[in-house]
């Protein structure tokens, strides 16, 4: 993969972070055109973290303590709900991601936002997508993530490991993307989030 073309395209397509008004807007509807949407969306950010090693970059992922009253299990970006504090959603990405993983703002470095995607469970979630340096030591909060991991971005950013799948969601029946690989399993919201930030740099 050419990393100086990935990385010229992130910085000329991805949304300023002073423009988020301006935000693209993506979500579970692309796959699903005859779901309704919640009567009201909760805002929330994450983080999706590009980790520059020397030997590929990769994405950096959390995987949700098995015991989390929401979505246990499954494979997430760092992040959560945007509160007053936080100032939008750059402060909250930030902020979550060093509670859950302990990850230093120092290794950080912001580049944009990719499109705001739009959850069936009612969040409207904005990524920020990020670098990070490599040398940093994380310090994982058990009480949410059971594991973090990295996946090459080369291969989240080809078009053929995005699985297109059918599934039930609270009763009624869905189609969403996933991306396995050895043995993580990518799909859902974050492979949804994934898929939209590729046709942004790509499409």
């Amino acid at each position: 993969m050419d990393w100086n073309d990935f990385e010229q395209r992130l910085r000329a397509r991805l949304t300023p972070l002073d423009r988020l008004d301006e935000i693209a807007q993506r979500g579970d509807r692309d796959l699903n055109p005859d779901w309704s949407d919640p009567q009201s969306f909760r805002e929330a950010a994450v983080l999706a973290p590009i980790v520059r090693r020397p030997e590929g970059w990769t994405m950096l992922f959390t995987e949700r303590a098995a015991d989390l009253p929401h979505h246990p299990g499954q494979v997430a970006f760092p992040g959560g709900r945007v509160e007053e504090r936080d100032r939008g959603p750059l402060g909250a990405a930030l902020r979550e991601t060093e509670k859950e993983i302990g990850l230093s703002r120092a290794f950080i470095t912001p580049l944009g936002a990719s499109d705001a995607y739009f959850s069936g469970t009612g969040f409207r979630i904005t990524p920020i997508v990020a670098f990070v340096t490599p040398g940093f030591e994380l310090r994982v909060d058990p009480r949410e993530v059971a594991d973090v991991f990295e996946t090459p971005v080369s291969f989240l950013m080809n078009p053929e490991n995005h699985e297109r799948r059918e599934g039930e969601f609270r009763g009624r029946r869905g189609a969403y993307y996933a991306m396995p690989h050895e043995g993580r399993f990518i799909w859902g919201v974050t492979a949804g989030m994934i898929r939209a930030l590729y046709e942004r740099l790509y499409d």
